[in-house]
């Protein structure tokens, strides 16, 4: 028996390498399987455990088993050096030019913004029409929120491990407002604020517009955001804020583990310097159990948290909220006077979207969704890009980070790229340095198609261009 499951595992692992089966895809049913190479279903059962354990499979709950690269197949980006002193923000014009790029036809590979394929558009047209009945309840200023969307918001916080109130939840236009709002309650202009490296684009935008500084802690691809780099620059300078995505960061991709959290909280605690995090992707883990907020790990009402409903259920409802903690009266007074309330009409959707149950239900295609494509383009990268290529191994979101050797000019890539069509976001926008001009950041949040994979094995071709002009 032991040799028939074995000769089972070769004949799919042959299939796979030979792109019968790609990345991402999902194998026949074991009933299948059993009929196709004519053995019982427990012996396809030991061979799919036996490709499982070579890194070829992926078992998915409920939904079968999917195909992967084995983990020997590209290493992950190295983390990069601290940088010693803190430096003014500039945010820069190369992101404004990709969002209207992406409305070029162009291939959408660079803004983190899910196609509408991916989106419940029907269930949220539903519960928009639904909330437009309500009559006098959409025409009113929601300040700080509609009370029936803050306690939606306030039994799911409960759920991830934060019981907080619904008095405790401010509604907010997105969660960039959200972070922006936390920035002016606890900073002044010229004040010192630690973000990771390498950093969201709206992060530093949003430091840019409150007029701070900042000093980059090195983030590891998959730990996050480095402790150690953290402490050394509280010993160094005068930190007011520090902002983190403890969950599946972006770029990168980073999960940081619970025990780090922890820690990541009682230090900064301990500082008296607040925590802003922001848990956008927090929802769209690709296995598992969703993974606690760092918010879950305050007791003080230290940590400012920040959320959104723009990288799950629609960009354009620009509906997001955030848990301030004791610097509530800061921030509420910051909201109140730059745009008075949060649009009403989204919040009565939302909260009734939420209600039905209907989010939930949502959530776990989209997961699958995501983790299909992101193995489906780090193979596509692992197959097209030069060797010494790093590609991140990101357990939730849908953004991938690739690092190539250093010879090569992600900018030079890009500026080629979205010339031939093709969109991606260069390195040199997740720093306030150029640190990571050798980088690329993906967008995973798109169907798979033919005209995706040709626009990766095109961008391979030009990094390897680029590559033979530097040497």
């Amino acid at each position: 028996m032991g040799a028939l499951y074995n000769q089972v595992a070769d004949q799919l692992q042959a299939l796979i390498n030979d792109g019968v089966y790609r990345a991402g895809d999902r194998l026949p049913g074991v009933r299948v399987l059993s009929r196709q190479f004519g053995v019982s279903i427990s012996t396809v059962l030991q061979a799919h455990q036996t490709l499982e354990a070579r890194g070829f499979l992926q078992a998915r709950e409920r939904s079968g088993y999917f195909v992967r690269l084995p983990s020997h197949d590209v290493p992950e980006p190295s983390m990069p050096d601290q940088r010693t002193r803190p430096v003014p923000v500039s945010a820069r014009e190369m992101a404004l030019d990709l969002c209207a790029d992406e409305k070029k036809q162009m291939v959408p590979l660079a803004s983190a913004v899910p196609h509408p394929d991916f989106l419940p558009v029907r269930q949220i047209q539903q519960s928009t029409i639904w909330a437009a009945r309500r009559g006098l309840e959409t025409l009113d200023y929601a300040f700080p929120g509609k009370a029936c969307f803050r306690r939606q918001i306030a039994q799911r916080m409960a759920t991830i491990g934060v019981p907080v109130a619904p008095d405790d939840v401010l509604a907010t236009n997105g969660a960039q407002e959200a972070i922006i709002l936390a920035l002016r309650a606890v900073t002044h202009a010229g004040d010192i604020v630690a973000v990771e490296s390498p950093s969201f684009p709206g992060i530093l935008q949003a430091l840019d517009v409150v007029g701070l500084r900042v000093i980059e802690i090195p983030a590891h691809p998959s730990e996050g955001m480095s402790l150690e780099g953290l402490q050394l620059a509280l010993e160094q300078w005068p930190l007011k804020a520090c902002v983190v995505v403890p969950n599946h960061s972006n770029p990168m991709g980073a999960r940081m583990s619970d025990e780090r959290k922890l820690q990541l909280v009682s230090m900064l605690d301990a500082a008296g310097v607040p925590l802003i995090e922001d848990d956008i992707y927090g929802d769209l883990y690709h296995t598992g159990e969703r993974p606690r907020p760092a918010k879950a790990f305050d007791r003080s009402g230290n940590v400012i948290y920040c959320s959104s409903f723009s990288k799950t259920v629609s960009p354009g409802l620009r509906l997001g909220w955030m848990i301030p903690g004791r610097y509530m009266a800061g921030v509420r007074q910051h909201k109140y006077f730059v745009n008075l309330a949060t649009s009403s009409l989204p919040q009565l959707a939302m909260a009734h979207f939420l209600e039905q149950g209907g989010y939930d239900r949502y959530l776990r295609q989209a997961r699958q969704n995501y983790g299909e494509v992101i193995e489906r383009l780090r193979s596509a990268v692992a197959l097209s890009f030069p060797a010494g290529t790093a590609v991140s191994k990101p357990s939730g979101g849908f953004v991938l980070w690739i690092q190539m050797p250093d010879c090569i000019s992600g900018t030079e890539v890009y500026q080629r790229a979205r010339q031939e069509g093709i969109n991606v976001a260069p390195g040199l926008m997740f720093s306030t340095t150029n640190k990571f001009e050798n980088c690329l950041r993906l967008n995973a949040a798109n169907p798979w198609t033919d005209r995706i994979e040709t626009a990766v094995i095109r961008l391979g071709a030009l990094a390897h261009d680029a590559s033979n002009r530097a040497s």
